[in-house]
């Protein structure tokens, strides 16, 4: 990892001594971004590559291929220290409540997964709970890449609260009136204040934590649709021709706060030190200089 932060900063000075300010801020920016979803866009990349090329003839089923690079990866990133072992924990948790949900919204008929498979549980094969970890892991390390702090923050009992009833109406939705709205007006009444603050170089910036759960969202999305344009899992009524509805995006939104929450379970006591005192010196010096 201090390979990494160490290519991070010389990549920095060599752009910020050739391209504009604003123009090096936002380079680093995206390639930041994309190496915290390392195993994400990797997993994703495995969904593309089998689906093009496997054939049902073949004596591996390809959702156990699926596994196999899933755990193979995992394994490397922790091998290579690329992930902390604090990150592996929260990825753990990501995973075992994401197969807790693949099980029941399967056998629910939300989705399905339509190949078959050695290691496949009651319809679920279980490489699927590597695609919540995978975002387990962008959340991990991308906390610990922008060394981000989050300020000011709720009562963390209310954010508890809300992730629990938000995780809960997930299930009970299918026997109860679904509160998703009342859900989602709750996440801007508890987090509107919240910024998260991150770091690129020596310079912090701050964005609405909402906003940042919108914009992950939309994201999440499109992987959906690169899930089921492959064909790797099917929503009901729908094929892997069919575009997913726009109301997965408000799913993710709310799943990103469970998301969020589970984080601060291992995370807590680095991610809510004031930032104020850190950011606002550098926040007036930068003004001062684009000024």
């Amino acid at each position: 990892m201090t390979n990494t932060r160490s290519l991070e900063r010389r990549l920095g000075d060599w752009m910020r001594a050739r391209l504009p300010f604003a123009l090096t801020e936002f380079v680093m920016f995206v390639l930041k971004q994309a190496w915290a979803c390392l195993f994400g866009t990797l997993l994703l990349v495995a969904l593309i590559v089998t689906d093009l090329i496997w054939s049902p003839d073949w004596a591996v089923a390809r959702y156990d291929a699926l596994l196999v690079f899933a755990v193979s990866i995992q394994a490397l990133l922790i091998f290579l220290r690329l992930e902390t072992w604090r990150e592996v924990r929260v990825i753990a948790l990501f995973h075992l409540t994401g197969t807790a949900m693949e099980l029941f919204k399967v056998n629910a008929g939300s989705w399905s997964y339509p190949e078959p498979a050695l290691m496949k549980v009651y319809g679920v094969p279980l490489f699927s709970g590597f695609m919540y970890a995978a975002v387990g892991s962008y959340m991990a390390r991308v906390i610990r890449i922008f060394d981000m702090r989050f300020a000011p923050y709720p009562p963390f009992w209310t954010t508890v609260v809300l992730a629990t009833a938000i995780y809960v109406n997930f299930f009970a939705h299918h026997f109860v009136p679904d509160i998703r709205l009342g859900l989602f007006a709750a996440t801007i009444l508890l987090f509107a204040r919240t910024r998260i603050w991150f770091r690129i170089g020596q310079n912090d910036y701050w964005m609405p934590l909402p906003i940042a759960a919108f914009l992950s969202s939309f994201f999440l999305w499109v992987a959906e649709n690169i899930g089921t344009g492959t064909g790797t899992w099917l929503y009901a009524g729908e094929s892997r021709l069919d575009w997913v509805s726009l109301a997965k995006m408000g799913s993710w939104y709310l799943l990103l706060y469970v998301s969020f929450t589970t984080v601060t379970l291992v995370y807590r006591d680095v991610l809510f030190k004031e930032t104020l005192s850190r950011s606002a010196p550098q926040a007036a010096a930068q003004k001062q200089r684009s000024g």
